[in-house]
């Protein structure tokens, strides 16, 4: 009983820490969900998926738009932003990663994340590939055998 409620209240710390960050996902959720996103609750997490999902709508201007977009997956807190429910499932164990990342460096990660890559980029490393974050979550990828691991994030 005392090790349920104490990792109940180790999760409880997580969200609240990660919270300013899952604040900025839900903006940004809302304003797609107004546009006709859907969502759908994952792992104690929403997942935002961009993309229409009926046939009638998949030669619109947004879907254009939105294959435009310079990720597959975003994550922000407990906010998971996804171009499509393909992205979503392909790439969720990645973004687990960055969610427990959040989890552990709350808000100091919207700083952290972008501190690497230009790190990398003064450095002449590649900033995306290699950030420490992204590095960390390709590993967990690899260790898991997640379908994606070491390729490029799918954008269809």
């Amino acid at each position: 009983m005392m090790a349920k409620s104490s990792n109940y209240f180790r999760r409880l710390l997580a969200y609240l820490w990660a919270s300013p960050c899952t604040l900025l996902g839900l903006t940004f959720a809302l304003s797609a969900l107004v546009f006709g996103a859907s969502w759908r609750k994952t792992h104690g997490n929403l997942e935002i998926s961009l993309a229409p999902e009926r046939r009638w709508l998949k030669n619109n201007i947004r879907l254009r738009l939105i294959q435009h977009l310079p990720f597959s997956a975003i994550t922000f807190g407990h906010v998971i932003i996804g171009k499509n429910r393909k992205a979503l499932d392909y790439l969720r164990a990645h973004e687990q990663v960055h969610v427990r990342q959040y989890e552990h460096w709350g808000a100091l990660f919207l700083a952290a994340y972008p501190a690497s890559s230009l790190l990398q980029w003064l450095i002449g490393k590649q900033p995306y590939w290699d950030n420490h974050f992204e590095r960390q979550a390709r590993q967990y990828d690899e260790l898991n055998h997640a379908p994606h691991a070491g390729k490029t994030p799918v954008d269809k």
